[in-house]
């Protein structure tokens, strides 16, 4: 009896790890709670473990649909054991990255041009589809093209000069060429100040409203954090809801899925509240005072549902805007058709950000990090 037990507890968990490669939220706590509803309920009662699941493990609509498909592939209708599927049944043969070896080869002739015309038109279409609505196969070839996305990290000027072919007369250094030459003439010297990389700051939003954007702005911040540091550059991470979680020692994983794993390990508030006015507010006493947004580009990540006190938001983005050189914020619904803004957060916000962007898609990552490459 306790074997039995013990395999149904397997069955359930894989299930929840089904879910969340399939993009729901599925947090350990939730994980934990459905195990208990149905051991309330009964393992063998199909129809229950279905309720249980919708109830315990899905916190939008977007969830409700992708539990109701995940269930129905995972179970079987006879004994709830997981029943074998077709593999990539529903993909097309042509949908496949344009790097991929098998969409460039397999074929000869102009079928071969065939196929790397139509592995290529879905490509396109991928990078701008909403990464929402995108079922596991596709969130995983939208996973590799992420190595397409570069950050160049932005510069400021610093108080020392540095030698230079042009720019201004560097006097010191000349005069001292002439007293080489006991007072003649010599060659002028320039100067001009010196440049370093301006760091970069991402604060992401892990609230439950966010849920279906989180792991591709976390994979994001991999890619930029990866990117900057071959550039010599800088970007801390963030992540914001609840509470506030420092994330970039994890990010430093040059493996992506790694990284992800790790980030989301250190971060107990997944799928929760927002706070967004109080978790700013204490990233700017500890952090932003102490200099790391201060001069800064710092990118805020969210959809602006703030649970708590908007006016308290509306202060801290002003308050932030006075410590970094520049103030990003990036909505996944922004570009969508019909979009306003109108959310309490967002309203309070706007007014003390320099750029407002949409963040739903591989397309707007890449205008995001041109945004910031020019800041």
């Amino acid at each position: 009896m306790t074997v039995v037990e013990h395999e149904a507890d397997e069955v359930l968990l894989g299930f929840t790890r089904a879910l969340r490669a399939a993009g729901v939220g599925v947090t350990q706590d939730r994980a934990q709670a459905f195990l208990a509803a149905v051991a309330e309920v009964g393992a063998d009662d199909r129809q229950a473990t279905w309720w249980a699941g919708r109830a315990t493990l899905c916190a939008s609509p977007d969830d409700l649909f992708r539990h109701d498909q995940v269930f129905a592939a995972w179970f079987n209708a006879r004994d709830g054991l997981p029943q074998a599927r077709p593999r990539d049944a529903s993909r097309p043969a042509t949908a496949h990255l344009l790097p991929d070896s098998e969409a460039a080869g397999g074929g000869e002739g102009d079928g071969d041009e065939d196929v790397v015309r139509a592995a290529a038109s879905t490509a396109e279409v991928l990078q701008h589809r909403d990464v929402a609505s995108l079922d596991a196969a596709e969130k995983r070839r939208l996973d590799r093209m992420f190595v397409r996305l570069s950050l160049r990290p932005p510069t400021r000027r610093t108080a020392r000069h540095q030698r230079w072919h042009r720019g201004e007369v560097d006097a010191s250094r000349t005069l001292r060429r002439s007293l080489r030459h006991l007072g003649e003439p010599g060659e002028i010297a320039w100067r001009r100040r010196g440049v370093r990389p301006r760091r970069v700051v991402l604060l992401v939003d892990v609230s439950g409203s966010m849920s279906a954007y989180a792991d591709a702005l976390l994979r994001l911040a991999h890619r930029l954090t990866q990117s900057a540091r071959t550039a010599g550059g800088t970007v801390e991470t963030f992540t914001v809801g609840t509470r506030l979680t420092h994330v970039t020692r994890a990010l430093h994983s040059p493996d992506a899925d790694r990284a992800i794993v790790a980030a989301g390990e250190v971060v107990p508030d997944w799928s929760g509240g927002t706070r967004l006015g109080e978790t700013l507010r204490f990233f700017l006493d500890r952090w932003g005072q102490r200099g790391m947004a201060r001069g800064a580009v710092v990118v805020v990540f969210s959809d602006g549902w703030e649970r708590g006190d908007a006016g308290l938001l509306g202060e801290q983005m002003a308050r932030l805007q006075r410590i970094a050189h520049r103030v990003v914020w990036v909505n996944p619904h922004r570009g969508k058709a019909g979009y306003e803004p109108l959310q309490g957060g967002v309203v309070a916000a706007l007014p003390h950000c320099d750029d407002f962007l949409a963040g739903h898609s591989l397309a707007t990552f890449a205008e995001l990090t041109e945004v910031v490459s020019r800041a």
